[in-house]
């Protein structure tokens, strides 16, 4: 008990000063922009029919879900408020972070896992260059820029997916369903939503760099590395959305 308590706070204290390196190695020169490019591209890009699909999936269902309790009250006109400020406030940033967190950081963990293991970090390191730069800031970058915009575009198709469930057991038009949606959704609920995902894509990137970027030598450690950055990202998602749900409801 006490040993792991013991790695567990040698953990945090080395995930921390991860991350003080990040900040530090962030701008001193030389900026890797065609990786951060690239990596952008399989990190934003290639996540897009999943996010989209699930995006679909889970306006739909909601509504769907929602209607039934609604009806029995007679307000069956607010289900496209309700499902569309769900979505955006809460369903759509964490059910993404957590796709992301899934694809992205297991990928990453297991990608510079395998670096690690196979020697190429070193090799990167004699051969001149900066592994840290190379590797780990341009991941994270990516992550904190694209899982944002990943997030919004679930929120899109999500609203849509609402439209589509209305529609199968009413008649209402797309302006009618998007006039009652922005009745509703104020700037106090996009804003705290939208910083938060920020937050997200960020120690989604940075912990699937720290378990990749630490992994023991032995092709074991790859995935044990993959696996903990999966599972660590995650339960950091559940944190911060705990802490800025109490900070949004002090302020806003």
């Amino acid at each position: 008990m006490t040993s792991a308590i013991k790695n567990y706070f040698n953990d945090v204290g080395d995930l921390s000063l991860f991350i003080a390196r990040f900040f530090k190695e962030l701008f001193i020169p030389r900026y890797e922009f065609k990786e951060f490019l690239k990596q952008c591209y399989k990190i934003g890009y290639k996540s897009i029919p999943l996010v989209a699909i699930t995006g679909f999936i889970m306006g739909l269902v909601l509504t769907l879900q929602s209607r039934p309790t609604l009806v029995s009250f007679g307000a069956e006109s607010w289900l496209p408020g309700m499902v569309a400020l769900s979505l955006i406030r809460e369903i759509a940033p964490v059910i993404t972070a957590l796709i992301c967190a899934g694809k992205i950081a297991s990928g990453i963990g297991a990608e510079l896992g395998s670096m690690k293991v196979t020697e190429q970090i070193d090799a990167m390191e004699v051969a001149a260059i900066n592994p840290f730069k190379y590797l780990v800031v341009t991941r994270v970058l990516a992550t904190t820029l694209m899982v944002p915009l990943l997030v919004v575009l679930a929120d899109v198709i999500g609203v849509f997916g609402g439209y589509m469930g209305v529609n199968i057991h009413g008649d209402m038009s797309l302006y009618l369903y998007i006039t009652k949606v922005f009745d509703i959704l104020t700037f106090s609920d996009l804003l705290p939503a939208t910083i938060k995902t920020f937050f997200f894509g960020f120690f989604i990137g940075i912990i699937g760099c720290y378990k990749g970027f630490n992994a023991n030598s032995g092709t074991e450690s790859v995935g044990v590395a993959a696996n903990s950055a999966v599972v660590t990202a995650s339960l950091s998602i559940f944190i911060i959305d705990m802490l800025a749900v109490q900070l949004t409801d002090l302020l806003f």
